[in-house]
């Protein structure tokens, strides 16, 4: 098969194999680390969480970084990657730790949120960091594709395992807060490892290709300034990269709003108790990862047939269709098929916009491009999580969300099919 040989082929690429097990190892610790906060903020007994609790502790985490995460790029544009990596999993070990440490302290809401935002600001910065490096150890522009569909995927694979990981140690730990501190510890670990391991890469290996920074601060913050706004004119340039940027956001949008709803109905609808829901929410994320990876396997197949910006029409509107099919009668087994459904459509356009993005915007760009990316995803999860909040019952179950949902993805699907006819996305 194509799929297979292309495959071996990656493999056998040496900086390839490495930057992919930097980001196994990286985004298993964060499948772990999430499944921390999970069970402490949404699952703990003593804590009842609402749609709109959980909205809350969404904006704390991301929202902040979000406003802040296009200097990012910048960032990224003017450090060698292999630092970011390197440095960026040395900084949430040490942090996560941290984190442990005030679980098992019991310390006030704010100040674990704190610890929690840190973590999370350093992960856009080596998330951004891998997909810009990306390209670098790739031998050949025809097999970004194929590499677009593993590394990416493979990582959202390991997060969910990471999850798993999480969710057995939950088991087996003592009960209490003792179990939420040994899971976050664990998570720290697989940071440690995945900082080591990017030692095995050359520093100047993933670039970028830019002179020296300036050394002073403010001569560095009006650099910052300049080379976000050139990064925005750029993407501005690219008129495809920008319209399938606009097309995932939204699909990502939708993604949150219904990932929110499965979670109360977890916690609340499906469940009377909280290891039951927790349990139950493990296996929803696990169903989520097989359609990341029957989305890796597809992907290049259909890319190949329908072409890129065929493919994100596709999956918008299989979603569209599905969506409301499988999720209005709020049953188990449906939301389960229909969480396979959104895994596959939303990582299968996901890859796809990765590779239009890393093929149209210059190297000494992507940095920043990428980081507008990602911080784009962090806005609508947190959107998703706010409309979220002031639509859905405590229960979880509303059928006008789920059919707003399929709107956003029948207009994606439209605007997307306009879009690869080269007229205007709308």
């Amino acid at each position: 098969m194509p799929v297979v040989r292309d495959l071996r082929l990656l493999l056998q690429l040496r900086d390839f194999r490495r930057l992919l097990t930097v980001r196994l190892l990286s985004q298993g610790a964060d499948g772990v680390y999430q499944v921390a906060l999970a069970a402490y903020v949404v699952f703990s007994p003593e804590k009842q969480a609402s749609p709109t609790a959980i909205a809350s502790a969404m904006a704390v985490l991301l929202l902040p970084y979000s406003l802040l995460g296009p200097f990012a790029g910048v960032l990224l544009d003017r450090w060698r990657r292999r630092q970011v990596l390197l440095h960026g999993n040395l900084l949430r070990a040490a942090l996560a730790t941290a984190t442990a440490v005030l679980v098992v302290a019991r310390v006030p809401d704010w100040l674990f949120y704190a610890s929690a935002l840190s973590v999370t600001a350093v992960n856009r910065f080596v998330l951004a960091g891998l997909s810009a490096a990306l390209p670098r150890v790739v031998d050949s522009s025809d097999r970004l594709v194929m590499a677009n569909s593993l590394s990416p995927t493979a990582g959202t694979l390991a997060a969910t395992a990471g999850g798993g990981l999480a969710f057995a140690l939950r088991l087996v730990a003592p009960e209490g807060t003792t179990s939420d501190a040994v899971v976050v510890l664990s998570g720290a670990a697989l940071y440690l490892c995945a900082a080591l391991c990017s030692l095995r890469m050359p520093v100047g290996l993933l670039g970028p290709d830019l002179s020296a920074s300036p050394t002073t601060l403010r001569a560095a913050l009006l650099d910052t300034a300049r080379g976000l706004l050139a990064g925005v004119r750029h993407l501005a340039e690219r008129r495809t990269a920008a319209r399938v940027l606009a097309a995932m956001t939204l699909m990502r949008f939708c993604y949150g709003a219904l990932t929110i709803t499965v979670l109360m109905l977890c916690r609340h609808a499906w469940t009377t108790t909280e290891s039951d829901g927790l349990a139950l929410l493990g296996l929803a994320v696990g169903v989520s990862g097989a359609g990341f990876f029957a989305a890796a396997v597809i992907t290049p197949w259909a890319v190949a047939r329908l072409g890129r910006l065929g493919w994100i029409t596709t999956c918008a509107a299989a979603a569209a269709v599905l969506e409301p099919a499988l999720g209005l009668p709020f049953a188990r087994g449906s939301m389960l098929a229909a969480a396979f459904v959104l895994g596959l459509t939303t990582q299968g356009a996901k890859i796809a916009t990765d590779t239009v993005v890393q093929s149209s915007v210059d190297d000494a760009f992507r940095g920043r491009v990428f980081s507008l990316y990602d911080v784009l995803f962090n806005v609508a999860f947190v959107g998703a999580a706010g409309v979220a909040a002031v639509m859905l019952p405590h229960d979880g179950r509303s059928s006008v969300l789920v059919v707003i949902v399929a709107l956003i993805y029948a207009m994606v699907a439209a605007g997307m099919a306009t879009s690869a006819k080269g007229r205007c996305f709308t």
